[in-house]
């Protein structure tokens, strides 16, 4: 694992809620492509920082558990804020990578709040290589994204790399009609953007998925979102749907009322007591 510093080279309004920001990175190298769902750790500054302070670089051997009790350990005052991000799209031939972040202007995080000031030359901090978990099987007969914001830009990604003649369906919720996108693809694709309305984060697209009618076949499904989100979709596709668990990947991007600090205390936790990093059910 290796830090690099990157630099904001431009950004674009997406929709009223989500900004793309191109970063720019003196390293090409380090820039690599291993997916359209990779994800990284992203630091940024404190207060009054030109550049945030990133934890000392490990060696080869070291593990995720080290990497996080070794960013755990530095103090309240030089500890980056530190959040997860998936890159919507790398161009190493010229330095580039896209992220791009959801604005929440009533409950601003670190990240939100960062991007939402963000100004050409303002650096942050990136943890390389990033991660993929997009994996669908060969003889899969269809593809199944559900999600909310945060995963817009790895479905986009998904949605945009695939071949001619794929079928997939997609199921994102969003607060309003103002959030949705448009992508471009040569795969048979649908996508239903599911309104969140009044109720609480998750609960509409999961009942937009219950009440679906799927496609013939056993498909392949990527979940990913809020964890109750993941958690109570996943359950209907194994429990209601009869779909294979080996055929569903599955991550919780944030869980209502943590921050990415509690979330690796807890990894850590999980990890020195033998118990599994991630709940299944």
């Amino acid at each position: 694992m290796a830090y690099v510093s990157l630099r904001v080279r431009r950004m674009r309004r997406l929709t009223p809620r989500m900004v793309r920001i191109t970063l720019l990175g003196d390293d090409p190298a380090a820039l690599v492509d291993v997916g359209p769902d990779q994800y990284t750790k992203v630091f940024f500054p404190l207060p009054g920082q030109q550049r945030p302070v990133v934890p000392p670089p490990l060696d080869a051997d070291s593990g995720v558990m080290s990497w996080y009790q070794q960013y755990l350990a530095m103090p309240d005052d030089t500890r980056p804020p530190m959040r997860t991000y998936t890159v919507r799209a790398v161009r190493p031939e010229l330095g580039e990578l896209d992220i791009d972040f959801v604005l929440h202007p009533e409950h601003a995080g670190p990240a939100s709040e960062w991007a939402s000031r963000a100004a050409a030359g303002d650096e942050i901090g990136f943890l390389c290589p990033p991660h993929a978990l997009y994996s669908p099987q060969a003889g899969a007969a269809w593809q199944l994204l559900v999600g909310d914001e945060t995963a817009i830009p790895a479905i986009g990604a998904i949605v945009e790399q695939l071949g001619c003649g794929t079928t997939l369906r997609a199921f994102v919720e969003v607060a309003g009609v103002e959030d949705e996108q448009r992508f471009q693809t040569s795969g048979d694709v649908r996508i239903e953007w599911v309104p969140r309305g009044d109720r609480a984060r998750g609960e509409a697209v999961v009942d937009a998925v219950r009440a679906a009618e799927f496609p013939d076949g056993a498909p392949y499904a990527w979940i990913s979102g809020e964890s109750d989100l993941v958690k109570f979709t996943r359950r209907h596709l194994v429990r209601d749907r009869a779909i294979d668990k080996q055929s569903i990947t599955f991550t919780g991007y944030w869980r209502k009322g943590r921050t990415e600090e509690d979330n690796g205390r807890e990894k850590v936790r999980r990890a020195a007591a033998g118990e599994p990093l991630v709940e299944e059910d």
